[in-house]
């Protein structure tokens, strides 16, 4: 069974969670629905929600928090 990816839609850096005191918006292994929030890409002090865009279930990330991305570079996995 293949994965469904989540890719940065923009270039910029990419948050788990909406500020340092709260939670992620999602954790490693949670199911997501396509209107879900899965972190934010910050740039030039200009925040973008990323929804997962999908239904799925054990997400995975492959980018940590504060990473730096690039457009189109994959954030997640998750099983479909």
């Amino acid at each position: 069974m293949s994965k469904l990816e989540i890719r940065s839609p923009l270039p910029g850096t990419f948050y788990r969670a909406s500020s340092p005191d709260t939670p992620p918006f999602k954790a490693d292994g949670d199911a997501v629905a396509a209107g879900d929030t899965i972190g934010l890409i910050e740039v030039m002090k200009t925040f973008q929600q990323i929804p997962a865009g999908l239904d799925g279930k054990n997400i995975t990330f492959l980018v940590d928090n504060e990473e730096p991305v690039m457009a189109g570079q994959i954030i997640a996995e998750v099983d479909p």
